[in-house]
């Protein structure tokens, strides 16, 4: 049977819904208003799936010197993949409303932690919605499963290796224009970017009906800002390690070397104000 490790179409999903190996989990939040996703999963979501908080199951606790999604705890993770009927040998799909930017975060999570049969439902539940499936209310409960964690260390890229070696590294920023260049900082409390960094917002990679571009123009789009680093080490960041994750699974789809993630992202490298800012075009 055919595994899927990067995106599946909402038709695919519907010919596998009831696998009984399959594992569907729905990411959909709001950093604005923390309580909708799950408001929304509960009010209909694709049937047999599970729901995945950014803030509380996502990532862990903040500390003074973190950003705003740290990873969580390797083991409370596990426990919760499990406690979602995830093994470490079922196939899981994550989806969101539609861009995929925060169920990628779970993908990259399962791909850091050795499951490689993990992919993201391309369109999210708008796709899933025009396709012809159906959603089922309330809360779902799932048949436990075991879960072990692999962590892979070279996939994270921390602050004080990021501080130390500042120009070793090509990182590609997943935000918006107009908060990279400093002009508009809705969450953090510092405008702009690290010095040296490139800008290829997430969303220039989805189509209008937020579904990610053909592998040939995502290779376009990132060897723009990455030039030769296909070659060389680059690493992924946003605001808290969340939409970065997105930049990592469209270089998976365009077959290059992925990028590691840079977890703290903005929200961590400006928790020291002497660290440097810059503001502008990259």
């Amino acid at each position: 049977m055919r595994r899927f490790d990067t995106v599946i179409s909402a038709d695919e999903l519907l010919g596998n819904l009831d696998h009984r190996d399959w594992r569907i989990v729905d990411c959909r939040f709001d950093l604005m208003a923390p309580g909708k996703g799950y408001e929304d999963f509960l009010s209909g979501h694709i049937p047999g799936a599970v729901y995945a908080n950014l803030d509380t199951d996502l990532a862990g606790p903040i500390r003074r010197d973190s950003g705003r999604h740290p990873l969580p705890d390797l083991d409370q993770f596990a426990a919760t993949l499990g406690r979602w009927g995830i093994s470490n040998h079922c196939q899981v799909i994550a989806y969101d409303y539609a861009s995929g930017a925060l169920a990628a975060r779970l993908w990259w999570m399962l791909r850091w932690l050795g499951h490689a049969d993990i992919a993201v439902l391309n369109g999210g539940i708008a796709a899933w919605l025009r396709a012809g499936g159906r959603l089922q209310e309330g809360p779902t409960t799932a048949e436990t499963a075991q879960f072990t964690a692999r962590p892979d260390a070279t996939r994270i890229l921390n602050t004080a290796e990021l501080a130390l070696h500042p120009h070793t590294i090509r990182m590609i920023d997943a935000r918006d224009r107009q908060r990279f260049r400093g002009l508009a900082e809705p969450i953090d409390a510092v405008a702009g970017h690290i010095p040296g960094a490139r800008n290829l917002p997430f969303s220039e990679l989805l189509g209008p009906d937020g579904r990610f571009l053909p592998a040939a123009d995502l290779q376009e789009r990132l060897l723009g800002v990455l030039g030769d680093a296909p070659a060389r080490p680059w690493a992924a960041m946003c605001g808290s390690g969340v939409t970065a994750c997105h930049l990592a699974l469209a270089a998976e789809i365009a077959r290059f070397t992925g990028p590691r993630l840079y977890v703290g992202s903005w929200s961590e490298w400006i928790r020291d104000p002497a660290r440097p800012v810059a503001t502008g075009n990259d």
